[in-house]
């Protein structure tokens, strides 16, 4: 088999993550990947926010669980978050942030890391707290929340696929 066919097939969601902090050459490498998904018209609406400083994650695991009514972290103790944003002035600005997320989260994969797509970057960015969050950045007033996209060294085996379903596949 193919080894990116391979790498898109073997991916998994990972929820458990050793404490050590992602190397910052395999950081630079997921983010190229990131930088290089496709996006409408070539426009490269996307933004991309690397969080590793543990207060910071712990502010926005915070309001990512308040958004869904919870005290727990949604971000399963991952050392790196990166933020991914897109600018809303862009018609396929949730099309373009979506594919930069496959990609960070391929990228990771293939390179040995865990990842996990965490929703709730929309409504966090559209609060108050979400919206100083990103003046203090420095990203645009334009861009909105795609999703957060958790990173680390899984803390255990990658969960086993669930079977694929039949029927998903149409042919005409």
């Amino acid at each position: 088999m193919n080894e990116i066919i391979q790498a898109l097939t073997t991916r998994r969601s990972v929820r458990a993550y050793a404490p050590r902090q992602v190397a910052e050459e395999d950081l630079a490498q997921i983010l190229q990947a990131g930088q290089y998904a496709p996006s409408g018209m070539g426009a490269q609406s996307v933004r991309f926010v690397v969080v590793q400083d543990k207060a910071t994650i712990a502010r926005l695991s915070r309001l990512n669980a308040a958004v869904m009514g919870a005290d727990t972290d949604p971000f399963y103790g991952a050392p790196t978050v990166i933020v991914v944003l897109a600018d809303r002035t862009r018609p396929t600005w949730v099309e373009d942030g979506s594919l930069a997320m496959g990609n960070l989260m391929n990228a990771a994969h293939a390179l040995g890391l865990g990842s996990c797509w965490i929703h709730r970057a929309r409504e966090v960015f559209d609060g108050p707290e979400g919206k100083a969050l990103l003046r203090q950045w420095g990203v645009p007033e334009t861009c909105g929340g795609v999703g957060h996209c958790i990173l680390g060294y899984p803390a255990g085996a990658l969960p086993a696929p669930k079977p694929r379903q039949e029927g998903r596949v149409f042919r005409v």
